[in-house]
């Protein structure tokens, strides 16, 4: 009986688990570019030379964790995060309907000077 009941609650924290993934929320500071790993911890961000963060996260376009070197010399559009020294921080891999949201800022003037909505996840220029 308590098995059951075990099972049963596992079952639903599973599936909110799995539906909570589905759309990923974006910082307010996250901006939109292309990304390539050169050989990590090089990257090209925007074809210009970059350098991933000590503990930088990756993630895929189904939210999991990736290794940089599982990612060398393939291109991304990417949303992204750099750290107060410049380096980036947290890179997530979009998917065709993340990439779909237009406009997205792709510096940090731009996100200063637009609006962000962070329930639909869209930005507005005023």
């Amino acid at each position: 009986m308590y098995r059951c009941f075990i099972a049963f609650f596992a079952s639903l924290l599973l599936a909110s688990g799995v539906s909570a993934q589905s759309t990923r929320k974006f910082p307010p500071t996250a901006l939109r570019g292309t990304f390539e790993v050169v050989q990590a911890p090089d990257v090209a961000l925007n074809a210009t030379p970059a350098r991933l963060a000590a503990g930088a996260r990756i993630f895929g376009q189904d939210n999991m964790l990736k290794l940089s070197a599982s990612l060398t010399g393939q291109k991304f559009l990417v949303h992204y995060t750099v750290d107060p020294q410049g380096l980036l921080k947290d890179v997530w891999i979009l998917t065709a309907d993340e990439a779909a949201k237009k406009p997205w800022p792709a510096t940090a003037a731009e996100a200063q000077g637009w609006l962000f909505d962070p329930v639909a996840q869209v930005w507005s220029k005023p």
